[in-house]
């Protein structure tokens, strides 16, 4: 997986290229969760992800916990319809921001 981090509007984005899995999950935590530092807005976008594994799922939902206890926000972009599917088959759809 490709990690890309750009700043626009106050907010840091990471651009997310391939798969979200057991392999690349620990190299996404390390970089997302020391963005919420200082209580900043990040957004993960993910119109070039193709794959959410469990692993994947766990990396997001600490980076929710990280946002909401550093006052920040967490938000995802551009997810597709097959992603999707399995936030709202897990409940995710119900835990994060999902534009």
């Amino acid at each position: 997986m490709e990690i890309v981090k750009s700043q626009s509007n106050n907010k840091t984005v990471f651009t997310l290229t391939g798969r979200l899995d057991t392999t690349t999950a620990p190299q996404l935590q390390e970089t997302l969760l020391p963005a919420f530092e200082g209580g900043a807005h990040v957004e993960l976008d993910f119109a070039a992800l193709a794959y959410v594994s469990s692993a994947g799922l766990r990396v997001l939902l600490l980076g929710e916990k990280a946002a909401k206890s550093k006052g920040g926000v967490f938000s995802l972009v551009n997810v597709s319809d097959e992603i999707k599917e399995v936030f709202e088959m897990t409940g995710f759809t119900d835990i994060l921001k999902i534009a």
